[in-house]
């Protein structure tokens, strides 16, 4: 690393309460609501109704993503180094704000990064062997899942009510589809037969859309179809239309008392019958019991896609027109929480298909699932414990950078910031809203 240092050098200077009501009566939601008021983060009104294991998979989650940033952004320098002062600009898609110390996160883990300092004291990051080694692991699995990805993507232009989704929206699940880094730039061309992109409101509007090239019959049936015939592809004239298969329900085992008092309408909920994400939905009424249970479909066909069965709730929300979905997707998530399960951890909120995990592990495990998994397995070797598997473990990995001491002169201004951020797609500035307490309210109210 001391080489590529010398060489880079001439480059720059708990909303989960709704665990407990599915379908619970308005005077009980009223009292709920009061005496929730008296505190200010959902975050600490639902402690009492998490599903621990999935916590556990959210802080994994959190912390790998850190580092897959980081390895992101590395992957861009022209040497693979960067310097501490210049990650820094990072700070925001890193998701780890002021006081914690980004070279504290990163001495954490010294089977992926390596510090150095130069002979100005400028301290300086790469990548270890190990960690150059993961990075092209990962670029091999994702050029060998690409068809398969290049699916979801097309699956995904279907079930959206113009056949065009912009690119922008997309690229928010690069990762959680298994994209490579350059998806926009060269990715989305190698598929001419499936999609193209395509500018429809210029001049008004210069945006980028991803716009259905050729519907393919075959592909117009749910996860849950699929299954339900063993994994068969549906016939060449398929036609997607009404649909009566059931949910799988996952429920933590202390909410017998719960399912037991509303075991009918549960069922009835099941038995209606309901349209096809692949279908036209323009003439559904929204607000009908049909419109919300096929909203149901789309969100549970849609974590189906993603690689670990889950994603960021306001990724969901950004298609809300796109998939015909109500405005609060919220009250249907948290409604419906024998299908999903919402995390508040943190400042953004994940939901998870309760189906696809047993405990805190993937049931089925895609290839970058096992991989990240790898990864992980790199991360905090510096603790005594070789493994973190409680959410204290997990939380204290991150908050110990508070107790870092030793400076980054993180004051210093870092000259051409431009040229920096311009290395890296748009895909990493991640937005970082923060679900109001008001949304939370009125996912309840019906």
């Amino acid at each position: 690393m001391l080489n590529r240092i010398g060489r880079r050098g001439c480059f720059s200077a708990e909303l989960n309460t709704s665990i407990a009501f599915l379908f619970i009566d308005s005077s009980a939601i009223l009292q709920w609501h009061r005496s929730m008021t008296t505190s200010k983060r959902v975050q600490d009104r639902s402690k009492k109704k998490r599903v621990h294991d999935l916590e556990i998979a959210t802080e994994k989650h959190k912390i790998l993503s850190k580092v897959l940033l980081i390895f992101e952004v590395l992957k861009q320098e022209p040497q693979q180094i960067i310097s501490i002062r210049e990650l820094d600009q990072y700070r925001r898609q890193i998701n780890l704000p002021k006081p914690h110390k980004i070279s504290a996160f990163l001495r954490k883990s010294p089977k992926l990064f390596e510090l150095y300092k130069d002979h100005r004291g400028i301290l300086w990051c790469g990548m270890t062997k190990e960690a150059e080694g993961l990075v092209q692991e990962e670029e091999a699995i994702i050029e060998q899942q690409s068809d398969n990805a290049a699916e979801l993507v097309t699956r995904m232009l279907m079930m959206s009510v113009d056949k065009r989704l912009a690119l922008d929206k997309i690229v928010h699940f690069r990762r959680d589809l298994g994209l490579p880094m350059d998806f926009r730039n060269h990715w989305v061309h190698r598929f001419p037969d499936y999609f193209r992109v395509v500018h429809p409101f210029k001049p008004y509007d210069e945006s980028e859309y991803l716009e259905l090239v050729n519907w393919r019959s075959s592909w117009a049936m749910t996860e849950l179809e699929r299954k339900a015939l063993g994994g068969m592809q549906a016939p060449d004239d398929h036609v997607a239309g009404l649909l009566s298969l059931s949910f799988p329900m996952k429920f933590p085992p202390d909410y017998k008392q719960v399912l037991s008092r509303y075991k009918g309408k549960i069922e009835n909920f099941q038995k209606r019958e309901y349209l096809s994400p692949y279908a036209d939905a323009r003439e559904l009424k929204a607000g009908t019991l049909e419109f919300n249970k096929r909203a149901v479909a789309v969100m549970h066909e849609l974590l189906s896609f993603t690689i670990e069965k889950r994603l960021v709730t306001d990724y969901l929300t950004h298609f809300r027109r796109e998939f015909v979905m109500p405005q609060k997707l919220m009250r249907l998530l948290l409604k419906h929480f024998g299908i999903f399960y919402v995390s508040e951890r943190g400042k953004r909120f994940h939901v998870f298909l309760n189906s696809a995990y047993e405990g805190s592990e993937l049931i089925e495990k895609h290839p970058l699932t096992v991989w990240r998994e790898k990864v992980l397995s790199f991360v905090g070797y510096r603790k005594k414990k070789e493994t973190m598997d409680t959410l204290k473990d997990l939380q204290e990995f991150v908050d110990d950078d508070l107790l870092e001491n030793e400076s980054e002169d993180e004051s210093v201004q870092v000259e051409n910031n431009e040229h920096n951020m311009g290395s890296l797609e748009g895909d990493l500035l991640e937005d970082e809203s923060e679900m109001e307490i008001d949304e939370v309210y009125s996912a309840y109210r019906e």
